[in-house]
């Protein structure tokens, strides 16, 4: 059946008479009440319905809530939305979910507006810096360029490594950047200067795989990165020091993905099927199991926040208080939500607490190659190589809609930050530009020569985004 969520427009059904009261329950995306019961008129608008619920929950008077019946959006007056559900009594209580939207909006990206040439090798890793005005890109060249995103012109090549760079991360502040390389080094870069500091951190065996800093609200200076490898381990550096501080021997095979999550936890995805747990000490705080073959990727429904949450929109200055303070108001008294994906062609929803997973999401026919919450943690999409993606609910994961146009594997996704569009890169040469509202491809973006690994959307201000592939070039998108 499908459960995409849809609108129901006026005048479509017949209404009930307008001075019939109903009770309404509103409940959170957890699916705790905020009051028991309200009775309303069935004329209620959504916007009566919006100032009811801030004065229940308290929240601030500017925020904006959209509400759900069995995944009908309210869009006028109750009565639609009542009426629409065929199984629905008077006498019984009518429950309406609601969600936070975000306050802003993003323009699609639309169009490219520039091919950047530099790199000798296919381009593996593309990010942002967080505000947006700076992307940095890895490249099989062994190089990261940094570009300015005001003239589209190369800023610096950042060389280091002795072979293909793999991986790179932002610290929280922006000040640094880390990146791991096919050589198993891992080196620390200072924007401001272009400089590597020091020398190459060495301690992996095999390549490195996943690099992740240590969130600002649990390290102001941001001091601490880890790196995960193939070889299985975890290794947490010391940015002022230069020094591994903590090996951390978390898998007998691959490390395939790391995160370092706002609680202080590390989770690790490994191909022996396994989730790990560890605290920055090194001690394993649970092992998740569940997956029947690799686990490909992971996402924290905070990695938007943790990325953010030091700056905010429209100021690009340091806010090291507002960091722990955006991240709480996020996870709203309760624990971080972890999604993984698997070879063996299903997702997983957990909470570190348990070692058994909320509830398992089928419906890919290949395997699951990334996985990834919208910003404000409502949704999870997931990037399949069956060509597909699919979109689920971010608390029980419920499937809502499947996303087909590619004709090639899609590799990477990365959201809009209103949480409103996703993009896609894919084998088949093209990003592709999907609307979460219509369920559906929004915009075709060709334009790369060759198969497309990598793209991120400019978190703060989302006017560009940009991707890089096998063709060498890195692309540039805006409305």
């Amino acid at each position: 059946m499908d459960q995409t969520k849809k609108k129901i427009k006026p005048n479509q059904i017949a209404l009930l008479p307008p001075d019939t009261r109903v009770f309404v329950t509103l409940i959170n995306p957890y699916g705790e009440e905020a009051q028991k019961s309200l009775e309303l008129s069935v004329n209620t608008t959504k916007e009566e319905l919006q100032s009811i619920l801030q004065q229940l929950v308290k929240t601030e008077e500017d925020q904006v809530y959209s509400f759900f019946h069995n995944n009908i959006e309210l869009v006028d007056t109750l009565n639609q939305l009542i009426v629409s559900d065929p199984e629905y009594k008077l006498e019984n209580t009518f429950s309406l979910t609601y969600h936070p939207q975000s306050l802003f909006r993003i323009q699609p990206i639309t169009r490219q507006t520039a091919a950047l040439e530099g790199h000798e090798q296919p381009v593996l890793c593309v990010q942002f810096r967080t505000q947006g005005d700076v992307l940095a890109t890895g490249s099989g060249d062994t190089t990261i360029r940094l570009w300015d995103m005001l003239t589209e012109t190369p800023i610096a090549t950042l060389k280091g490594h002795k072979n293909w760079v793999l991986c790179l991360a932002w610290s929280p502040d922006c000040k640094y950047i880390a990146s791991g390389g096919h050589d198993g080094q891992v080196c620390i870069w200072d924007v401001e200067t272009n400089q590597l500091k020091g020398q190459p951190l060495i301690g992996h065996t095999k390549w490195v795989t996943s690099i992740a800093w240590q969130p600002m609200h649990l390290d102001e200076e941001c001091t601490l990165v880890a790196s995960s490898s193939k070889d299985g381990s975890v290794r947490i550096w010391s940015r002022v020091s230069l020094s591994c501080l903590i090996s951390i021997n978390a898998h007998q095979k691959a490390i395939t993905k790391m995160l370092w999550g706002g609680q202080g936890y590390i989770y690790t995805a490994s191909e022996d099927t396994t989730i790990g747990v560890w605290n920055k000490s090194g001690k394993r705080v649970q092992e998740l199991k569940g997956h029947g073959h690799w686990v490909n990727s992971i996402a924290l429904h905070t990695d938007y926040t943790i990325r953010c949450a030091c700056f905010s929109e429209g100021n690009t200055e340091i806010n090291r208080k507002q960091a722990k303070v955006l991240y709480e108001k996020m996870l709203n008294g309760k624990n971080e939500r972890l999604v993984s994906g698997s070879d063996d062609q299903t997702l997983m929803l957990w909470e570190y607490t348990s070692s058994k997973p909320k509830v398992r999401m089928t419906g890919h026919q290949q395997q699951v190659n990334h996985v990834q919450f919208s910003p404000d943690g409502r949704y999870i999409v997931s990037a399949s190589f069956d060509k597909s993606l699919r979109i689920w609910d971010g608390y029980n994961g419920n499937w809502i809609a499947t996303l087909r146009g590619h004709v090639g594997s899609v590799y990477q996704v990365s959201w809009s930050s209103d949480s409103r569009y996703m993009l896609s890169a894919s084998k088949d040469s093209t990003l592709k530009l999907w609307s979460l509202q219509k369920k559906k491809l929004a915009f075709d973006l060709p334009g790369h020569a060759d198969e497309v690994y990598a793209v991120d959307w400019a978190p703060i201000g989302g006017e560009k985004a940009g991707s890089g592939g096998k063709d060498r070039r890195v692309k540039i998108w805006r409305h």
